[in-house]
C-alpha cells in the first residue's frame, strides 16, 4: 500500500522514530532506529511496510528497498512475525542473512533473537533460492548453480575482490587478515572465497 515516506524526522527513540509529513507524525518501527540519530529535523526517506493483522496494524520502516524485500520474504516464514523479522535486520546485515540461509547456516541464524532451530530449519526451506534480487550485486554468482570457477593462475584478482566484499559486510582489517592465511592457499572463484570466508567468520 506504501512505498515510502519522505518527511523531516520529528523523533528518534528505542523502538521507531516519527516522520513529519504534511502536518501529520508517522510512528514507524525500524530495525535501528539510532541509524537515524543526529538526524532530527532534517529531511529523510524511509522505504515502508503497512502490517495489517485483524486487529493489529503498524508501519515499519527501512533505509533501503532490500532491507523492506527481506522483511516481507522473513514474514512469510512460519513462527516469524513482524518484531521477529525487525530483531533479525535489527542484528544481521541483509548479505549476512542472504549468505546464512543460502549456505544452510543454521548455527548462524539461531544466533537472532527468537530464531531456534526449527525456525533457522523453515527459514532455509521457504526462503533458499528465492532471494536472488536482493544481493545480486554483491553476490553475482551466489545463486548460478552453473557458473563456472574462472580459469585463475594463482586467484589473485579474486582474493582481492573477496576482501573488498567482506570490508563491505563490515568485517574489520584485523578480522580478514587472521583467515586470509588459510584462503590464499586455495584458488577459487571470487563468490567461493566469500563463502569460504564467511564460514570462518562466523564461527
Amino acid at each position: 500500500m506504501f512505498e515510502f515516506i519522505r518527511g523531516k524526522l520529528d523523533f528518534v527513540g528505542p523502538e521507531y522514530i516519527v516522520v513529519e509529513n504534511s502536518g501529520i507524525g508517522w510512528q514507524i518501527a525500524t530495525p535501528n532506529p539510532f541509524a537515524y540519530s543526529g538526524k532530527t529535523g532534517t529531511e529523510v526517506t524511509v522505504f515502508l511496510y503497512h502490517y495489517v493483522r485483524q486487529d493489529v496494524m503498524g508501519l515499519f520502516g527501512f533505509s533501503t528497498r532490500e532491507e523492506k524485500t527481506l522483511f516481507t520474504k522473513l514474514l512469510s516464514v512460519s513462527g516469524i512475525g513482524p518484531k521477529g523479522a525487525l530483531a533479525i535486520l535489527a542484528f544481521g546485515e541483509p548479505e549476512q542473512v542472504v549468505t546464512a540461509i543460502e549456505n544452510e547456516d543454521e548455527a548462524f541464524l539461531i544466533k537472532f533473537p527468537g530464531v531456534g532451530k526449527k525456525t533457522a530449519r523453515q527459514m532455509i526451506l521457504d526462503l533458499k533460492g528465492k532471494l536472488q534480487h536482493i544481493t545480486p550485486n554483491l553476490f553475482p554468482d551466489l545463486f548460478n548453480q552453473d557458473a563456472k570457477t574462472p580459469a585463475a593462475k594463482n586467484g589473485v584478482k579474486e582474493f582481492e575482490e573477496a576482501v573488498l566484499a567482506l570490508k563491505a559486510l563490515g568485517y574489520s582489517e584485523r578480522e580478514i587478515n587472521k583467515i586470509s592465511p588459510e584462503l590464499k592457499k586455495e584458488t577459487l572463484s571470487t563468490d567461493q572465497y566469500i563463502k569460504k570466508a564467511l564460514q570462518r567468520l562466523l564461527k
